[in-house]
């Protein structure tokens, strides 16, 4: 496939093995260059260069230890996407504690609970989060003595380097080894209670490193939940890596005046926000009469393509331009992408670079490149970890393992269910797939998620969900066994198609006459509102 971009790979990284080490590179590295631009709490606009950050950094970090948080302590970070809240997460990773990035959409119960669990000795938090504090204060074995609001940034880092200036030295002279833990995740999943994944430096520091080997861009917006691991290999380390700059949103809601102010060459997003860029482009053509100038002009754009002229950035100036301008490609992970969007987005000259990844896994595991992709793949491993294929059925498919130096230490305090989650040295993902002759991954579902029917079939239903999408106006549906019967329930896009729910069990027994009996959708069921979904934007399939 032909590709303008010009990012291709860099390869000169050292083989950092801590998050400290990046950190530190990044700032010697970019000095005076703009690494961050952001809302500050006066609600306007603000930069900060690469010194600028180390040097707050470095001063909350001198304040942690100087409360005696050192050594090992645990430190949550509660508050919504902010430079304040980076700032708070590289004082704690730069030195020898252990970060405990929180959901912030979580109910104030769980996220008291959640610091029971994991024995939190201290905690940043923003205004908005009053309440929940309170609570945690008042919730039996919560052990936290340290309660630090992000809206003192900067007292706290005054008295940091006060601290720096009369000769502490212990948080600069403290050594952070690969082995140790950095952070504990907890997960997010669509289905049963969360787990803490202890991720250490080496986990993580090898992955972004394997990461940006393979795939680099250059500045970038970043609007995927700071606390999920996904943001940090994709734009966070990256990005400090790289030494490109990158403005941080506060809101998904944001996202289209953000493309158009600030003018990204790449960003990182769940299938979620790819679809619905995608299906919001078709949209305004046809509502501005302008679809079937669209189709044309793909129609001239692919014909040109076969002898290798490219004209599609020019031809699709007008949607570019909507994107920013400069958009060239979107890191997509979290849930599976239908193969239509990557084609479809290619096809107006943006690629996505689809991967595949899990929390335990720091996350990445796999990722298409530049000049190494197929159009429905999760690409290929990363150099950090090797994947293999489990107990394949006949078509190739089965659990998918993952061994290498990006798998997590465990589960915090839960060594049965660590036990459980490894076949020796091989990391049990519970996700199916196959690989294909060339080594490419795909993905094919959730081994929690199998619809096992009564004649000994197994379906996975986000291979129907695939097919099921392909409906125009589908916007979402999920598949699943309701008395034996394979059962599709769908969201749909009524607005622009009245007659939808009149169309839908149609359009439905025109897919099944497509696949194997077993696998068609005897019922059909259709509901007025989106299906709840995790602060990831995962549909919970547990949601009854």
């Amino acid at each position: 496939m032909k590709t303008n971009i010009k990012y291709q790979k860099f390869s000169d990284f050292p083989d950092f093995e801590t998050l400290k080490d990046i950190i530190l590179f990044g700032a010697e590295k970019g000095k005076d260059k703009k690494q961050y631009q952001f809302y500050n709490f006066e609600n306007k606009v603000e930069s900060k260069s690469f010194n600028e950050v180390n040097y707050e950094t470095k001063g909350l970090g001198q304040y942690l230890y100087s409360k005696g948080i050192k050594n090992g302590k645990k430190v949550a970070i509660l508050s919504e996407n902010s430079y304040y809240w980076i700032a708070c997460f590289y004082s704690v990773i730069t030195g020898s504690n252990v970060a405990i990035p929180l959901d912030p959409k979580l109910p104030f119960e769980e996220l008291a609970e959640l610091m029971v669990r994991s024995e939190c000795d201290a905690i940043y938090y923003s205004n908005d989060f009053e309440e929940a504090i309170e609570l945690m204060k008042k919730t039996d074995g919560v052990v936290i003595r340290e309660y630090i609001k992000i809206e003192d940034f900067y007292n706290v880092i005054e008295e940091g380097h006060n601290l720096l200036k009369s000769g502490a030295k212990s948080y600069l002279n403290d050594t952070v080894k690969p082995e140790d833990l950095a952070v504990i995740v907890f997960t997010s999943g669509t289905t049963g209670k969360s787990k803490g994944v202890m991720l250490s430096h080496k986990n993580i520091a090898t992955n972004v490193i394997s990461s940006c080997r393979v795939l680099t861009g250059g500045h970038a917006i970043g609007f995927l939940p700071l606390h999920h691991a996904f943001s940090w290999v994709s734009a966070l380390f990256s990005g400090t890596l790289i030494t490109e700059y990158g403005f941080i949103c506060r809101s998904i809601k944001d996202i289209q005046k953000d493309l158009t102010t600030y003018h990204p060459q790449n960003f990182a997003a769940v299938p979620l926000a790819v679809e619905t860029i995608f299906k919001k482009i078709w949209y305004t053509a046809k509502k501005n009469g302008k679809e079937d100038v669209l189709k044309k002009g793909l129609k001239i754009s692919k014909f040109l393509l076969k002898f290798g002229i490219d004209v599609r950035r020019k031809l699709f100036k007008e949607i570019i331009n909507n994107l920013g301008g400069e958009l060239e490609l979107i890191i997509c992970g979290g849930a599976y992408l239908d193969e239509k969007y990557e084609k479809g987005m290619y096809d107006f000259g943006i690629q996505i670079i689809n991967g595949y990844g899990i929390t335990e896994c720091s996350p990445a595991v796999t990722c298409n490149r530049l000049d190494k992709f197929k159009f429905g793949s999760a690409g290929v491993p990363l150099p950090c970890n090797e994947i293999k294929i489990n107990d394949p059925d006949e078509d190739g498919i089965g659990e998918i393992y993952v061994r290498g130096t990006n798998v997590m230490m465990g589960y915090y305090n839960d060594p049965e269910a660590t036990a459980e989650a490894f076949d020796g040295d091989w990391f049990k993902t519970g996700d199916y797939g196959y690989i294909d002759e060339d080594g490419f991954l795909f993905f094919k579902g959730r081994k929690k998620n199998l619809i096992v029917l009564s004649n000994g079939k197994n379906v996975s239903p986000e291979e129907i969900e695939d097919k099921l999408s392909s409906i125009e106006y589908v916007k979402e549906v999920v598949v699943y066994e309701e008395d034996n019967f394979i059962t599709a329930e769908f969201f749909l896009d009524t607005v622009s198609v009245p007659d939808a729910k009149e169309r839908i069990r149609r359009d439905v027994n025109e897919i099944n006459k497509k696949m194997p009996m077993y696998k068609q959708v005897a019922r059909v069921k259709t509901r007025d509102s989106e299906f709840p979904k995790t602060t990831t934007l995962k549909i919970l399939r547990n949601y009854k």
